[in-house]
C-alpha cells in the first residue's frame, strides 16, 4: 500500500515536470495547485527527494521570493545556480532578478 506522502510528491512531481525551461515557481504555488496550501514546505520535502528523478527539474522551485532556498540539496556549492542561469535566469546573491518575469504559476497556467 502506497504511503499517503508518495501520493503527495507524485502529485507535485508532476506540477514540476511541467514549469516551461526559463520559468521558476514556488513551493506554495504547487502546493495550492494541487489543492493543499498551506503546505509549502511538504512541497519542499518533494524537491528534496526528487534528485534521483533526472525528469523532475527541481531547480525552477524556489521560495515566494525567488531566493534559492534548496540550493544546498544540490550537488557543488552553486549548481542550482548554474542550471538557472544555463536557462537564461540571472541570479544574484541566491536570488532570482526579474522574479515576477520568469515566474510561472501553475494555477493559472493548468487550468
Amino acid at each position: 500500500m502506497a504511503k499517503e506522502s508518495d501520493n503527495f510528491f507524485s502529485r507535485v512531481y508532476e506540477v514540476v515536470r511541467q514549469i516551461p525551461f526559463g520559468r521558476v515557481t514556488s513551493y506554495g504555488a504547487i502546493a495550492k495547485h494541487i489543492g493543499a496550501a498551506g503546505s509549502a514546505r511538504m512541497v519542499g520535502w518533494a524537491m528534496n527527494a526528487s534528485h534521483n528523478l533526472p525528469d523532475v527539474p527541481a531547480h525552477r522551485v524556489v521560495n515566494r521570493k525567488g531566493l534559492l532556498t534548496g540550493k544546498h540539496h544540490f550537488d557543488g556549492t552553486n549548481l542550482m545556480q548554474q542550471l538557472l542561469e544555463n536557462e537564461g535566469i540571472t541570479v544574484i546573491d541566491n536570488q532570482i532578478q526579474d522574479f515576477e518575469k520568469h515566474f510561472w504559476d501553475p494555477g493559472k497556467e493548468l487550468k
